[in-house]
């Protein structure tokens, strides 16, 4: 199986790790990684998953936004795959979907990945406090928007 570090080059994975590291002061090392590996699969599953809803959990969610701010890199980890997967907010915390998050997870799967489970549990569960206080439901899913047809250069 794949993991979320093949995914990233060496440099591009230590900055993201780096972004969540700042966002969440005192957040160990490992566990910004594992959360940048699962955000870099949920972004890889959602730019490919035309039609489908996804959504990440929680504390996925957290590595997302470390993604997004690395702009030049997350538009090519869109790029790989699929299109460009813009981040709508779902500011309740306390939303919770499982039927959403597991769909998420067993795409995922299929796309070759491994799934950090500890990852994708419902608020609560959670194995680190992170700063992002959105979580992500059915109202607010992720709809990755289609390929540019152009071709690039």
């Amino acid at each position: 199986m794949s993991h979320g570090t093949a995914l990233l080059v060496d440099d591009e994975r230590t900055g993201v790790i780096k972004t969540v590291m700042d966002n969440n002061p005192g957040m160990a090392e490992a566990m910004a990684g594992r959360i940048v590996d699962e955000a870099t699969k949920f972004v890889i599953a959602a730019s490919c998953s035309q039609g489908q809803n996804l959504t990440p959990s929680r504390v996925v969610d957290e590595g997302w936004h470390a993604l997004i701010l690395h702009t030049h890199l997350y538009h090519r980890l869109c790029a790989r795959r699929g299109g460009y997967v813009h981040h709508s907010p779902g500011y309740n915390p306390r939303n919770y979907d499982e039927s959403i998050l597991e769909h998420t997870k067993t795409r995922i799967g299929e796309l070759g990945f491994s799934v950090d489970a500890d990852l994708w549990g419902p608020p609560g569960s959670d194995p680190v406090v992170v700063a992002a206080q959105c979580q992500h439901t059915e109202e607010c899913a992720i709809m990755p928007m289609p390929p540019d047809p152009r071709p690039t250069e």
